[in-house]
């Protein structure tokens, strides 16, 4: 999940499957309280649809929200951050643990917070946009 306020990973999972639940481990990645979670914004893949997530954004009154059909940009900041990752880190290795993997990303989810700059942010990293007090 990534954070609009800062381009930031906000949250990230790793599983064999995609399906609910990767999407609810995600959520326990979060490093702030669900209750300051606004707006869920998701694909309309297979694996969001299920009432467990349903049941959770609920529970904290997150907003669900869906692109439009034919619209490719609904989901730009999301897919921007996803490509290099996946070209970066996923293609580039061959995995035979899971746990490989789940290393690997939170090294990747600390370097692209913390080091990589963002032409959207002024050239800061995520990290050094929010200590300034910054927001989109």
């Amino acid at each position: 999940m990534v954070g609009l306020a800062n381009r930031g990973i906000a949250s990230h999972s790793v599983g064999r499957a995609r399906n609910a639940g990767l999407v609810l481990s995600a959520f326990c990645t979060l490093d702030f309280p669900l209750a300051d979670v606004q707006v869920f914004h998701t694909g309309r893949d297979c694996e969001f649809d299920d009432t467990r997530i349903d049941e959770l954004l609920d529970v904290f009154d997150i907003k669900r929200s869906l692109p439009r059909k034919g619209n490719p940009y609904d989901n730009t900041v999301v897919e921007s951050t996803n490509r290099p990752l996946k070209k970066e880190l996923v293609y580039r290795n061959r995995y035979v643990t899971i746990e490989q993997p789940r290393r690997d990303l939170n090294d990747y989810v600390w370097w692209s917070d913390d080091q990589r700059l963002h032409s959207t942010l002024g050239y800061r990293s995520p990290k050094e946009f929010t200590e300034q007090g910054l927001v989109l």
